[in-house]
């Protein structure tokens, strides 16, 4: 399969699909046994891949091993076909079979069982490693059928320690073997022949003649066939041993000689060694060649959807940056990694994140310092995100008119979009949904998906994806349902095939509220169930808790009210412990209906108070109309006598939803005030009141709100 083009995430879903094909046709023909140590070493890739098997493999005939240390938790939690045991240390008993088997004989000399005793405690490895290193040392011979000790302990130093074990065996190499193990310990746990061939700069003969010692102590284990063959340590500890046995002059010269050896053979793509060459060069010292391989490093990462480990990455080239004097050049060095780190952080720890915040702050001061306008906008863009998510609306506004400005002064195409997607958002946040959708449509216009895809990583989630979601937005209030819904499937479809989980998240967040919207309860609950799917697997923590407040309010739609009251009240505690306050208003709403279902109308007056000062304190006026007509159903709900102070909170909606040319929302609150006209007997008032409202629509005619208007007219001839 040609992959060329593909995304990186394209390429990671079809080589963990293609892997669970293998494991799962490889199962079918016989059982099959997986087995995978150390997995307390192991990277977050790693750990998703992992997860992806176990999650795939129920009622298959596979069997996944899985070896840590105590204090490691993964991240896949527990499954009725998932089981621990607790591998303890072995019994007196245990260890001396397990020396029998070693030594290859039952009889032994008892003071040779009292030393493995005492000296290995039931560790299985130090067992291993002590009879060999004790028949290296002599200390211990066959005599006649029966291993015995040849000195007496008092006289010779016996290894005490697991790490005494390992260099007793390893001092006992000649000097070149030992220093081709210590070499291949600088280059990691396991390493290929073209490359300590290269650190070395041995001759293949004496190479291949260390590597063959190494071989038979067992100290390495050879894996592939010559040349293209590799060596791994056979435990992590014996290379940590081994690594740490070297003074550090050595091993900086070492780290450097490898760093350089990985540039010559493989020049041509570096890109895919960017990580080990940074480790290369910062163990060596050589901090300028370090920082740039860390920042490609971590925006491979994130390519790659691992945020986590591109966070990482990014922060240890900053904590180098330290080191260096003053200078442009260091300047401009850490202005990368600051406008690589901040979507990353934006992502991982939600738009409302402080340290999201530091690094486009100090990327703004950077830009300033370098004359760098020309990355100038990710980081107003990344400032703006989160503004707008942290309810500052007016400050999100004057960043999205300077990214728009600054977009159209330099006439890049690939700004462009995302300036009118910071525009349309904060328009429609404000209640301009006309506005907000001629930016949206503009965007729309302009953007081309292969030319941005490059851009979507710095910008977190793809501006064509935002524009379709808040034109669908814009458009719903506007008066256009279907046309809403059209955009939202548009903005699901481009979503999918960008494989972008980020913005995949996001318009499935969006979507959930459309069907809402539209009152389509199941089909708002199967988004958001789809969307806490997603950010779970993807570890998107904002995402994960909007679905799960989209998903309370779409449960308590459909009669299960207390369940979906929790998840919001859970939700909201969630959401405003991130520092988050956009979006609130949606939520509140959700839940203010479900408190009147449950005959609490007084809970959801207290909501409505706190929604609407929060749109006093921070411009957010897309729900406003929808907010004071909620506010009259409550207020019905709890006393007939509030009959007057809903009505007006009636007209209040009425008037915010004309100002806003909204015809949905005035859709809404004419039905509510001619519900309570016509109980008032006022019931001509009431159809002259919703009649011109109905007709005006064109479309949507199977939506629900349409439906119990055109039922509500009926009724009131």
């Amino acid at each position: 399969m040609d992959m060329t083009g593909m995304s990186p995430e394209i390429k990671k879903s079809r080589i963990l699909e293609a892997l669970k094909q293998i494991v799962l046709k490889g199962s079918e023909m016989r059982p099959l046994i997986m087995a995978v140590e150390d997995l307390h070493w192991s990277d977050p890739t790693s750990e998703d891949t992992f997860k992806y098997l176990l999650d795939n493999i129920s009622g298959a005939n596979v069997l996944l091993i899985f070896t840590y240390r105590p204090e490691y938790v993964h991240t896949w939690g527990g499954k009725s076909y998932h089981n621990q045991l607790n591998l303890n240390r072995l019994s007196n008993r245990e260890s001396l079979t397990m020396v029998t088997h070693l030594l290859g004989t039952e009889d032994l000399e008892s003071n040779l069982e009292e030393l493995v005793l005492e000296k290995t405690e039931g560790v299985p490895f130090f067992i291993e490693e002590l009879i060999k290193s004790l028949k290296e040392l002599k200390i211990i011979e066959r005599v006649d059928g029966k291993y015995c000790l040849t000195k007496d302990t008092v006289d010779v130093a016996v290894p005490s320690t697991i790490h005494d074990v390992i260099m007793a065996r390893v001092d006992s190499l000649p000097d070149e073997a030992k220093g081709l193990l210590q070499t291949g310990s600088v280059i990691g746990r396991e390493f290929g022949y073209e490359l300590i061939k290269r650190v070395t700069g041995l001759p293949e003969q004496e190479l291949l003649s260390n590597l063959s010692a190494l071989k038979d102590t067992e100290l390495l284990y050879e894996r592939g066939i010559f040349p293209q063959s590799s060596y791994i340590f056979k435990h992590a500890l014996t290379q940590d041993v081994v690594y740490d046995s070297m003074l550090s002059k050595r091993k900086k010269e070492l780290h450097a000689k490898t760093g350089g050896a990985i540039e010559e053979l493989h020049a041509d793509r570096l890109e895919e060694f960017c990580e080990r060459l940074a480790h290369h060069c910062t163990e060596a010292d050589l901090i300028e060649r370090a920082i740039p391989y860390w920042q490609q490093a971590g925006q491979r990462a994130i390519q790659r959807s691992t945020y986590a480990e591109g966070i990482n990455h990014l922060n240890k080239g900053l904590e180098l940056l330290k080191t260096l004097p003053e200078s442009t050049k260091r300047n401009q060095q850490e202005l990368m990694l600051q406008i690589t780190l901040g979507p990353a952080l934006s992502a991982a720890r939600g738009y409302a994140a402080s340290e999201a915040e530091s690094a486009y702050t100090r990327a703004r001061k950077l830009c300033q310092q370098v004359g760098e306008t020309s990355q100038l906008f990710p980081v107003l863009l990344g400032l703006w995100l989160f503004y707008v998510t942290r309810g500052k609306i007016q400050i999100g506004r004057e960043l999205a008119e300077q990214l728009h400005s600054l977009a159209q002064q330099q006439q890049d195409p690939t700004q462009l979009p995302g300036a009118h997607r910071s525009m349309a958002v904060t328009l429609w946040v404000q209640g301009e949904f006309i506005p907000a959708l001629e930016h949206a449509e503009q965007g729309i216009a302009i953007y081309n998906s292969q030319k941005h895809l490059p851009y979507t990583f710095r910008e977190v989630q793809d501006p064509g994806v935002v524009c379709l979601c808040f034109a669908s937005l814009s458009l719903w209030p506007l008066g256009y349902p279907d046309q809403a819904l059209e955009k939202i499937n548009d903005a699901i479809s481009l979503g999918r095939e960008l494989n972008h989980p980020h913005s995949l998240c996001f318009v499935l967040n969006f979507a959930t509220i459309i069907h809402r919207m539209r009152r389509e309860g199941e089909a708002s609950l199967e988004i958001a169930e789809e969307l806490i799917a997603i950010s779970t697997e993807q570890g998107f923590p904002q995402w994960i808790i909007s679905g799960n407040i989209h998903r309370g309010a779409a449960l308590a739609a459909q009669g299960k009210i207390e369940e979906g009251i929790t998840l919001m009240l859970q939700g909201m505690d969630a959401w405003r412990g991130m520092g988050a306050e956009g979006g609130l208003s949606i939520f509140l709403t959700g839940l203010a209906e479900a408190y009147r279902e449950l005959g609490k109308a007084e809970y959801g007056l207290t909501l409505m108070a706190e929604a609407l000062s929060l749109v006093d304190k921070n411009g957010d006026r897309n729900f406003e109309a929808e907010l004071y007509r909620l506010k009259g159903e409550l207020l019905l709900a709890q006393s007939e006598g509030n009959q007057a102070e809903a009505e007006a909170c009636f007209h209040k909606a009425l008037e915010f939803a004309r100002s806003q040319q909204a015809k949905s929302f005035e859709l809404r609150a004419a039905m509510s005030l001619s519900r309570l006209w016509d109980k008032q007997g006022k019931r001509a008032e009431a159809r002259d009141l919703l009649a011109p409202v109905y007709d005006w629509f064109t479309e949507g005619f199977d939506t629900a709100d349409l439906k119990d208007a055109k039922a509500l007219l009926e009724e009131l001839r």
